[in-house]
């Protein structure tokens, strides 16, 4: 998978009242590949994580295009994105999203239900037993911690294999142990091809990344890679 950035922005109008607009991201070019790790710092409210999103698929830009292996995704129906993205991509937001209602393991096995595709009963015991969550398997989610909701944010964006892994600061929450284990399963998914894109201001984190990107004043700047 190559993910192609080209001349994206985003800007929001001001609230009620307000005059103009606030750019949150500056004509702004990338090329993501398979089997890479890009991680992306910078000061909160920077536009790292608006910048993810535009990359994922989940928040149209301003202006500029987005392709994923030379299809400009934001051309697509509504219908044929949702599916790119339960098909390609694996999604660990900031914010916990689990189903509160459903066990550790049926949230993970979420993405496969979503996409039709066969249910992996087998990758999910593994991801399961990989991020030490196997005495928690057919707990609801409701009851857990920030850490353990974190490590199954992790192994729901994982258990379809998928081609790109957008993270959003996905060691909030953890212990320092815990968080190298995440960043580590990242790594072990790039290493088996696929392209990872970190969100974080973990420092431990940009050390081991192939692509080192510092967002300041709405642009980003290649420090690595």
């Amino acid at each position: 998978m190559i993910i192609t950035a080209k001349g994206i922005s985003k800007s929001y109008k001001r609230g009620k009242g307000g005059k103009g607009f606030v750019q949150v991201l500056s004509d702004t070019d990338l090329s993501i590949e398979g089997g890479k790790v890009y991680v992306i710092y910078g000061r909160s409210g920077s536009g790292k994580s608006t910048l993810m999103n535009i990359l994922a698929g989940i928040l149209s830009p301003s202006s500029g295009s987005v392709s994923y292996d030379g299809r400009d995704i934001y051309s697509l129906s509504d219908r044929e994105l949702s599916a790119l993205r339960c098909l390609s991509v694996g999604y660990i937001p900031q914010m916990h999203s689990a189903v509160g209602t459903l066990t550790v393991r049926e949230n993970i096995l979420l993405p496969s239900a979503v996409s039709e595709k066969p249910v992996d009963s087998a990758r999910a015991d593994e991801l399961i037993d990989l991020l030490g969550l196997t005495e928690l398997a057919d707990v609801r989610a409701n009851v857990l911690s920030g850490g353990e909701l974190r490590r199954l944010s992790l192994a729901r964006a994982l258990v379809n294999s998928p081609s790109v892994i957008f993270a959003d600061e996905p060691t909030n929450d953890l212990d320092d142990e815990c968080a190298k284990l995440v960043v580590q399963t990242l790594h072990a998914s790039a290493q088996a091809g696929a392209a990872v894109v970190i969100v974080t201001h973990e420092l431990f984190a940009r050390s081991d990344a192939d692509v080192v990107l510092c967002m300041q004043n709405s642009s980003l700047v290649r420090e690595k890679g």
